[in-house]
This record gives structure tokens, C-alpha cells and sequence, in this order.
């Protein structure tokens, strides 16, 4: 076959560019048989090398345009792929070929966020609308819907009436860098405002993400425990606003976006990781941390209890005195933080990005 996949949103990062640049990574060592078409920005073209059977082809188009509605059809139709594989909903509303669609979750029907934009209300809802038709087109006009978890099948079903019978669930895995690239030299915590043991958070702060309750739940901790909350996340609407109720907070400290090598360090020495989110339609960070023997504290919502297993101790995410007892307990109590970090090993061996790669060519097969 000729299978050509959208990997315009493809890079290093968070969500959506990892899942496709480790997708990416992994067929080209597992899949010498099909032929790839790999549709790239000029922005990411580097980020993928080209092999015997792997093309490259310059589709310069950004994301939720009006150009992607118009133009990007017209690029994949040239390189007559059998397949093509979008990785999110994003999908050409005219586009009629073979095709399949990864929906990772349904934010946008929960949690939306007029709030985030500079459009007024009614361009916002009629962007809403549109986007909406175009996840309905997506998950309707696709041979298969890939989802990340058993709850975004379920929420699928559930919300838009997609046949469970045509949804497959493809978990993802957490990144992990090579060894040789593990190491910073003379990393200093203090550089960064670390001066105590410390509570870590890394990824957005969207509403859903529930981060003004995880500052109401630090404010009764401080009373109990000495020590920092650290959140990393790349700059932007929510942070700007979160910032606003931190920044006379000293026990709170936010890093911004930080590199590869210096999360993998802030890992290496948290004392625990909080994932406070309503809503997910995977979880990677929590898996992340566990892969650096970091205890893990979390909400109970959506797919988290399905993804971290018995290697989480979890809170009501809405419960702001729960959440604070939990995160006290995952820092203090030893027996605890022992189970967690044992069963984490355990439940990191159900993820892998191999594993996700095989699962996906079997779904190009089908």
C-alpha cells in the first residue's frame, strides 16, 4: 500500500506532535513492506528523515485554516495514497478517499473555551460549529476511528454515535530520551527557584486541567509540609491568568516550557507527581514521571484510573480537602510511596511505542 499520514502537527513537545513523531519513528524500523507518504510543514521538516520507503512531501499548510480546507486535499490527491491516516480530527471536510482519523478526546464538547480567544461570541460559536462538523465528518467518513483509551471509545459512542464496533483503542506510551542524552551537566535545582523538596505538575493549564483547584488544595498543604509546587507548561492564556494567583504564592513557582533534558532532571528529583485534570483522553505526564520512580498522586476522572491502574493513589479532582490529603499522604507516607513506585514498574509495561506502531499498522492492514 501507499499510505500517506498528516504529520504537519508532528515534533518534540506535548499530546499531538509526540504521538505522531514517535507513530512516525516506529513504523520506519518496523514496516519495510508499505510505502509512506509523510505530508510535513517547512517548520518540521527536519524533524523526520526520509528511507527507502518513506517520502517526504511539503504540504506548508497550518492547522484549523481555511487553506486546509481548500488546498490540502489537492497535495495528498497528487501522491495517490491508498490510505491516508490523519492523526486528529482536523480532516478536509471534501475529503472522500480512504482514510482513517485518531480522536483523542472530545475536550472541545466538555470543555470548551470561549474565554481563550479574541473572537466574539459569535464567531466564536460559529468556529465551534465548524469544528464540530468536522469531527462528525471525521469519525462518519473514516474506515476506522483510532482512539487512546477505552473511555474515548465509550465518550465517542456515548456523544457522537459511532459504532463501538469501529473504534480501536491504541494506547499511547511515554516518551523516553536515550540514555546518552539523559544526562545534564551540573544541573542546579536552585536555578530554577528549587530550594525544597518539591510537588511537580507538567502540561497545560486549561480549565479541565484543574490547576486553581490544585493552588486551593497547596494552600492547606503549606500549613501541614515545607515544601515547593513546580509546574511546567508552555506559556500561554491560561498560564497568564494562573500567574496572576501565584505570583505572591512563594511556595509556588511556574518554570514555563522547559527542554527534554532539564524535564527528565526535574523528574529525577520530584518527590511526587500531582495530575489533578477532569478530563483526559490519555494522561502521558503521569507515565513520564513513573518511569523516573516518581510517586504519583491523581484525580479519579475520565480514562486516568483506566491508563495509571493500581499505580496511582487518586482524589476527587472537585474535592479540593481530598486532593490536599492525598498529596500530603503520597509525600509522607513510605509504605505508600513503596506500593506506588512498585506498581508503576508494572503498569509501565502495558505502554510502549512499538507496541503502538504495530497496533496502527494493523489497522492500515484492516
Amino acid at each position: 500500500m501507499i499510505i500517506g499520514i498528516d504529520c504537519r502537527m508532528l515534533g518534540p513537545g506535548f499530546g499531538l506532535a509526540r504521538y505522531v513523531q514517535q507513530l512516525v519513528l516506529h513504523l520506519q524500523k518496523i514496516d519495510k513492506d508499505n510505502q509512506y507518504v509523510l505530508f510535513l510543514k517547512r517548520d518540521n521538516w527536519d524533524e523526520v528523515g526520509e528511507s527507502k520507503n518513506f517520502k517526504k512531501v511539503l504540504a506548508d499548510i497550518h492547522w484549523y485554516g481555511w487553506d486546509e480546507q481548500t488546498k490540502l486535499k489537492s497535495i495528498i490527491k497528487k501522491e495517490k495514497v491508498d490510505l491516508m491516516h490523519f492523526p486528529h480530527w482536523n480532516v478536509p471536510l471534501f475529503y472522500n478517499d480512504p482514510f482513517v482519523v485518531t480522536i483523542h478526546d472530545l475536550i472541545m464538547y466538555k470543555f470548551p473555551r470561549p474565554e481563550a480567544t479574541t473572537l466574539g461570541p459569535i464567531k466564536f460559536w460559529l468556529k465551534d460549529m465548524i469544528h464540530r462538523l468536522l469531527v462528525n465528518h471525521a469519525v462518519k467518513k473514516s474506515k476506522h476511528v483510532i482512539v487512546t483509551s477505552e473511555f474515548t471509545r465509550q465518550d465517542i459512542h456515548e456523544t457522537l454515535g459511532v459504532g463501538l464496533e469501529k473504534m480501536i483503542v491504541t494506547y499511547q506510551a511515554p516518551f523516553a530520551l536515550q540514555n546518552s542524552d539523559l544526562r545534564l551537566q551540573n544541573f542546579d535545582l536552585s536555578e530554577y527557584g528549587i530550594t525544597k523538596k518539591f510537588v511537580l505538575y507538567v502540561g497545560g493549564a486549561y480549565p479541565h486541567k484543574n490547576l486553581e483547584r490544585l493552588i486551593q488544595a497547596w494552600g492547606l498543604l503549606e500549613e501541614k509540609d515545607d515544601c515547593q509546587l513546580i509546574l511546567v507548561g508552555k506559556d500561554g492564556y491560561f498560564y497568564d491568568r494562573l500567574k496572576t494567583k501565584i505570583e505572591n504564592i512563594a511556595s509556588i513557582k511556574y518554570l514555563g516550557f522547559v527542554e527534554d533534558v532539564e524535564l527528565v532532571e526535574l523528574y529525577k528529583t520530584a518527590s511526587l507527581y500531582v495530575f489533578p485534570s477532569m478530563y483526559e483522553g490519555f494522561g502521558i505526564p503521569p507515565l513520564e514521571a513513573q518511569q523516573h520512580s516518581v510517586p504519583v498522586v491523581s484525580s479519579n476522572a475520565s480514562c486516568l484510573p483506566e491508563v495509571l491502574g493500581e499505580s496511582a493513589l487518586y482524589f476527587d479532582p472537585e474535592n479540593v480537602e481530598q486532593m490536599s490529603e492525598t498529596i500530603y499522604k503520597g509525600l509522607t507516607d513510605k509504605d505508600i510511596r513503596f506500593d506506588l513506585q512498585n506498581n508503576a514498574r508494572e503498569n509501565l509495561k502495558r505502554f510502549s511505542s512499538r507496541g503502538l506502531a504495530e497496533s496502527t499498522l494493523e489497522i492500515y492492514k484492516k
